[in-house]
């Protein structure tokens, strides 16, 4: 074994730098159907076997969310079975079969070209395989990341991974821009209806129209470049020495250790490690019930705040908000969005992380309140919707956006965390399923309503955190199992 006397900035930067490629590809995973929906929605409806109505569509652009509650639900178990960095390159395979199979889900047993029923069925199981993999990668990079961070690193370094979720969503908007190129994507109509309708779907797709026959395969097919590059590099990552240490390696450990925080450091922090993995299997309430209640509450509760129906459906928004090109405000929202996640990166160390929460909540429910009143108050300007809109974003992504993750990856002790985080994000895909797909019914019915709904979860999320939450500002990940054991 090879101990380092000092440690290495450079050399955690470049382990984290790996891990957060994950975090990358769950937002370009996620975002990635948004370019393509519409060509993939004229393909099917080709198909002469069977008739591809809205339901099946809205199941083809949300079949990748069933995967992901079952990536995060098995992440658990594969993360305390076969160490986070072997569960990390499963993921990475994961995305990268998704994205292979989604550009040519014809492969072997089906004609190129040619939309069939078994063809949809092929597509979509390929696009669940991607979701088990942004699954397994929203759980297991933070708790990577956290249990290689040393403690007044931690809460930065996670939130790295929120900037990088939110990275990957910007650079797949952009790909898919430049793929679609001057080529026109069929065209829509009926975007108050909830599903939107493809003018002529099953002509364009007759006709060869280049959206429809190649655009949307080449956008699922772009993410096979950073899949494979996050698939290969972590493969040069070290094992967490938190893991190490459970699994009896803890000359591994502190070699790991020695590297990031110097030889004289390590030899504290693993023996603190030592301390608390004494029993290195323990049940998932061994701490008592409310360890993990606060774990799925912070889950349920970034969720359910409403974000998801602000970044999945934004141009809607702005559209009815009497905007000329709801694209620019979706734009400007993003650039909105990736500054105010940094914002957190910097802040979270030094403020802590229940002020930055409560402060988030409370700017979200004036902003979710600013939209209400936009669609319920006559003759409002619609840059009063626009701001509202911005200031809920802006106020997630300095807040809930990046600090759950963050108490998430560390709030467990160590002999729990695979499992207690595996309930925890499984929690949080299934209420985004949830928020997501009853955001278009519900505004359809009462935009006033909805955003009034969001509000009221965003003032019961700043008691929940001011009441139940720890806060974890320059604790170690050693000092959970003190805290929950009071």
């Amino acid at each position: 074994m090879t101990y380092s006397a000092g440690g290495s900035k450079s050399y955690l930067f470049g382990i984290v730098l790996i891990a957060v490629i994950g975090g990358l590809l769950f937002g370009y995973d996620t975002a990635v159907i948004s370019g393509a929906e519409r060509g993939l929605q004229a393909f099917f409806m080709s198909a002469q076997d069977f008739t591809y109505t809205n339901i099946l569509h809205g199941i083809t652009s949300s079949s990748a969310l069933i995967g992901c509650i079952i990536g995060s639900a098995i992440s658990g178990l594969m993360a305390g079975r076969l160490g986070r960095k072997k569960s990390l390159f499963i993921a990475g395979v994961c995305f990268f079969l998704s994205a292979a199979g989604s550009y040519y889900p014809e492969f072997l047993f089906f004609e190129k070209g040619v939309a069939t029923k078994g063809l949809w069925v092929a597509f979509n199981l390929y696009r669940v395989l991607g979701g088990v993999g942004v699954g397994m990668a929203s759980a297991i990079c933070p708790m990577y990341i956290a249990e290689i961070a040393p403690a007044g690193k931690r809460g930065s370094l996670v939130s790295w991974n929120q900037f990088a979720i939110i990275f990957g969503q910007l650079v797949v908007y952009f790909v898919n821009l430049v793929i679609l190129g001057d080529h026109i994507a069929p065209k829509m109509e009926s975007l108050a209806q909830g599903m939107n309708q493809i003018v002529n779907g099953a002509a364009l797709a007759a006709d060869g129209n280049w959206a429809v026959t190649t655009g949307w395969r080449l956008m699922f097919g772009s993410e096979c470049i950073p899949a494979g590059l996050f698939t290969l590099l972590i493969l040069l990552v070290p094992e967490t020495p938190r893991y190490l240490a459970m699994s009896g390696k803890k000359e591994k450990a502190l070699e790991v250790l020695s590297k990031i925080n110097g030889l004289a450091k390590a030899q504290e922090i693993l023996g603190e490690i030592e301390n608390t993995v004494s029993e290195k299997k323990e049940k998932v309430l061994t701490y008592g019930w409310v360890v993990i209640f606060v774990g799925i509450m912070l889950s349920v509760f970034q969720q359910t705040v409403g974000i998801n129906a602000v970044l999945y459906y934004a141009p809607r928004i702005f559209e009815s908000l009497g905007m000329g090109n709801p694209m620019v405000q979706t734009v400007l929202m993003g650039v909105v969005n990736i500054t105010f996640t940094l914002v957190a990166i910097f802040t979270v160390e030094k403020l802590g992380r229940k002020p930055l929460l409560i402060v988030g909540s409370l700017g979200m429910a004036l902003g979710a309140l600013g939209v209400a009143l936009a669609d319920i108050v006559p003759n409002l300007p619609g840059i009063i919707g626009v701001l509202s809109v911005m200031l809920y974003s802006a106020s997630f992504m300095f807040s809930w956006g990046p600090i759950c993750w963050v108490l998430i990856s560390e709030i467990f002790p160590n002999t729990i965390r695979s499992a207690a985080v595996a309930i925890a994000v499984a929690f949080q895909w299934i209420s985004n399923f949830i928020v997501s797909s009853t955001f278009v019914p519900l505004y359809t019915w009462s935009p006033a309503f909805t955003y009034g709904l969001y509000c009221a979860m965003c003032l019961l999320a700043a008691f929940f955190v001011w009441k139940m939450v720890p806060e974890t500002k320059g604790k170690t990940l050693e000092d959970m199992t003190t805290l929950w054991k009071k």
